[in-house]
C-alpha cells in the first residue's frame, strides 16, 4: 500500500469516526470529574408474581410482566441479570427495571438523562446495531493509532519527535498503569 493511499485511509477513518471519540471522550470525562448523570425512576406496577432469573422462559416472563404493567408496546433486546434486579437492555434510552419487593415484583420505569444515555453507549450498553458499530469503531481506531505512528516515523523528518513522544506515551502509561 503506498503512502499516499495509507494517508487518505488513515483521514476518512479519523473523519468517520471523530463524533464516536467525542462521545467517549466526552462522556468519560465528565464521569471521571464526578458528572454521572441521573436515571429518574418511577415505579409503575406492583405484582405479587414472581420471576424466576434462571428461567429458560425469562424474556416472555418479562414481556407478560410488562404487558401487565402498561407498557405492552415496549420493546426491549435482551434483559440483564444484575443480582436481584432484571433490567431490559438497552439501557441507553428509556427502560424499565424489575426488582423484587414484600409482596412480589416492583416494575419501574427508568429514564436516563443525557450524560446518563452517554455514559451507558461508552460502556456498551446501547441498541445491538450500536454495539456492532462499537466493535468495528475498535478497529477503525486501532488502525488509526498504527496507521498514524507509521506514517510518523515513516517519514524522516518526523521519525524521531513521533518516536520521543510515542516513548514518553509509553512511559507515562506504564508508570500510571503500576
Amino acid at each position: 500500500m503506498n503512502r499516499k493511499l495509507f494517508i487518505t485511509i488513515h483521514m476518512y477513518l479519523s473523519a468517520f469516526f471523530a463524533p464516536a471519540v467525542l462521545l467517549v471522550a466526552i462522556s468519560g470525562g465528565l464521569y471521571l470529574l464526578g458528572v454521572k448523570g441521573q436515571v429518574e425512576q418511577e415505579t409503575i406496577y406492583s405484582s405479587d408474581t414472581t420471576i424466576d432469573v434462571k428461567s429458560s422462559s425469562l424474556d416472555a416472563d418479562v414481556t407478560a410482566l410488562l404487558a401487565e404493567a402498561g407498557a405492552g408496546s415496549y420493546s426491549y433486546e435482551y434483559v440483564k441479570v444484575s443480582g436481584t434486579k432484571l433490567y431490559t437492555r438497552p439501557t441507553s434510552s428509556d427502560h424499565y427495571i424489575i426488582q423484587p419487593s414484600e409482596d412480589g415484583v416492583d416494575v419501574i420505569h427508568a429514564r436516563p438523562s443525557l450524560q446518563s444515555r452517554m455514559i451507558e453507549l461508552h460502556k456498551g450498553h446501547g441498541p445491538g446495531a450500536f454495539k456492532t458499530f462499537q466493535k468495528i469503531f475498535a478497529l477503525g481506531l486501532i488502525f488509526i493509532m498504527l496507521s498514524g505512528l507509521w506514517l510518523g516515523i515513516s517519514a524522516a523528518r518526523l521519525r524521531k519527535s513521533t518516536l520521543l513522544t510515542a516513548a514518553a506515551g509509553t512511559v507515562a502509561f506504564v508508570i500510571l498503569l503500576f
